[in-house]
């Protein structure tokens, strides 16, 4: 078929009464959203997502790692399906748009097509992803990265959040654990929309972003072992202090991020000391250092850096030093039939749009080892993501979602 006519567009409002009536589900304590992913507020907003997937005639599979996939028939089954989606899962101070808005926008898709009683020849899903944001069972993009490959489900069930308990016991406690084989599904493309968690498309004055590529990234976990002292009684040359070390890394890592501009970023984002009393010492450091950057030289360059900088820091101080990796992914490039789709359908819709690199990692980077993906990206008020404060305008929400309507319509394709 050719493309979709500009005439075709979502209903804002109804998208955005459903993002408000998801926030309620595990409300945060400054008006944003704590739906950290297998407590029981996540088992809230999945029968809520289901309820309203089956109310709009869709069928809804579950696989072994708890990703939701629920589908629309095609008019030939027998094709790979286009997919739709994003994680539902916040962080403990999270926003109300964050993910959520890539799930029901993809929803609103679905109803706008049923509204219109719009037949497309490929079958499509629309996928929530279990616990993109690894802010209780790191790493980040656990379940897609068991679809993609990248990890076993054993090791995904391994998983321990702070309190000890396992991902995989959380998921048989909230009752979410499918009988699908995790991978099995094939996939002819996947859309994500995404707030932009950053503060280029606002400062642009642009309605869409069209990301051509995403970051890489290394988390690095060092640890700094020292000596527990009194603070008052412990002579200034006679200290061991992995909280000085710690210091000195952080501010390493700054410099090095400073000295391979552009498109490259670093920091210490968590960081404990032991034994965190006010009178002691700190004998012990452990932080993490997080590097990205959409170049791969750069990015491995970046790390080899931090890591003889840490090694440095240690040994001038005395201290023991350890680094272990605890996240990767490399660049990513989307595919560029579907970049050219995102951006065709922003220029049919009259949106302003531009090229984008995304900051943060997605489900769509790991899918993006498997199947075709691409990502559609709105902004979102000061760049500010990740804390209750996030905010997006309802026109952002329906420009992202009329373009991801667009160009998934025209990869699912309609039936005359």
């Amino acid at each position: 078929m050719g493309v979709p006519g500009a005439n075709l567009r979502i209903d804002g409002q109804r998208l955005w009464d459903s993002l408000m009536e998801m926030a309620l589900i595990g409300p945060g304590v400054a008006g944003g959203c704590n739906r950290q992913t297998l407590t029981d507020a996540d088992n809230e907003g999945r029968h809520r997502f289901k309820a309203w997937c089956e109310a709009a005639g869709l069928t809804m599979g579950v696989d072994r790692m708890g990703n939701m996939f629920a589908r629309r028939e095609g008019a030939e089954p027998g094709l790979d399906p286009v997919y739709i989606g994003s994680h539902l899962d916040t962080q403990p101070t999270g926003g109300k748009f964050d993910g959520v808005l890539g799930v029901l926008g993809g929803l609103e898709v679905i109803r706008t097509l049923n509204d219109m009683n719009i037949r497309t020849r490929r079958p499509i899903v629309l996928v929530n992803w279990t616990n993109e944001e690894g802010a209780r069972f790191a790493p980040a993009m656990l379940a897609s990265g068991v679809f993609a490959g990248l990890h076993s489900i054993d090791y995904a069930y391994g998983r321990k959040d702070s309190e000890g308990k396992s991902f995989g016991d959380e998921l048989r406690r909230i009752g979410w654990v499918g009988e699908e084989e995790v991978g099995k599904r094939p996939i002819h493309a996947m859309f994500e929309l995404h707030i932009e968690q950053g503060p280029i498309l606002e400062a642009e004055g642009r309605d869409i972003g069209v990301v051509t590529h995403g970051q890489g990234l290394w988390w690095l976990e060092i640890t700094l072992t020292g000596k527990d002292a009194h603070t008052g009684s412990t002579p200034m040359h006679m200290r061991v202090n992995a909280g000085l070390g710690a210091a000195r890394i952080t501010e390493r890592v700054h410099q090095i991020a400073m000295a391979h501009q552009p498109a490259a970023v670093g920091a210490v984002g968590q960081l404990f000391h032991f034994p965190n009393s006010r009178n002691v010492i700190p004998g012990k450091t452990v932080f993490t250092v997080d590097i990205r950057s959409p170049d791969q030289a750069k990015l491995d360059t970046m790390r080899a850096e931090v890591e003889r900088a840490a090694h440095a820091v240690a040994r001038e101080l005395g201290l023991g030093c350890s680094i272990e990796a605890v996240g990767h992914f490399d660049p990513v490039t989307f595919h560029p039939d579907l970049v050219r789709r995102v951006r065709g359908a922003a220029e049919r819709l009259g949106y302003s749009h531009m090229d984008i690199v995304s900051g943060a990692g997605h489900d769509a980077c790991w899918i993006n080892r498997v199947a075709p993906t691409v990502m559609v990206m709105c902004p979102c008020v000061d760049g500010l993501s990740h804390n209750e404060a996030e905010d997006i305008t309802l026109e952002w929400a329906k420009a992202g979602a009329d373009v991801l309507f667009h160009a998934v319509l025209e990869t699912a394709e309609v039936v005359a």
